[in-house]
């Protein structure tokens, strides 16, 4: 399967944060944005390998300010790495201000989705090829992140876990 860029899988959607999506100290809800994070996540899993895909995990987010009513908030998701069947998704949010036009990352997010085909079974997709130091950044430590899943999980031995004995371990 030929290799895609991660840059083809760049999907960024932009919402303004009305009043029923924020709770009651005027804050967006933070399902809302996880509503959001995957469904951008999806797009950019489907535009890697053109497939049906379906949610697998929410790996991490991380929500370190609030948003704000009345904000503007763009989502960026990018594919950082693949594997058989699966690819993590990275998701950075801006938040932007709308009377100072002023921008600044507010929260970010790690998905997994896996491609399927009509029936629910897992079908290959291509492999992710990194450009940036951030796409390489991202890319390598997908692995780390996946074999301590796959631990977490029992899916995996900790002896099997190479990327993550070699922060702790040198052989």
């Amino acid at each position: 399967m030929k290799p895609k860029f991660a840059r083809e899988s760049l999907s960024i959607s932009t919402h303004h944060v009305l009043p029923n999506d924020t709770n009651n100290l005027q804050n967006l809800f933070g399902g809302r944005l996880l509503e959001w994070m995957d469904v951008i996540a999806a797009v950019s899993a489907h535009r890697h390998c053109r497939r049906v895909v379906v949610t697998a995990t929410v790996n991490h987010v991380a929500f370190h300010s609030p948003i704000k009513y009345a904000s503007i908030v763009t989502l960026e998701a990018k594919v950082s790495r693949a594997f058989t069947s699966s690819m993590e998704i990275f998701i950075d949010v801006f938040v932007e201000d709308p009377v100072t036009g002023e921008k600044e990352k507010s929260n970010e997010a790690i998905y997994t989705f896996v491609a399927v085909d009509q029936n629910g079974s897992p079908l290959p997709v291509p492999p992710v090829v990194p450009e940036t130091e951030e796409e390489q950044k991202r890319f390598d430590s997908a692995l780390r992140r996946r074999q301590l899943a796959l631990i977490l999980a029992g899916k995996m031995n900790p002896e099997d876990a190479t990327e993550l004995r070699r922060l702790f371990i040198s052989e």
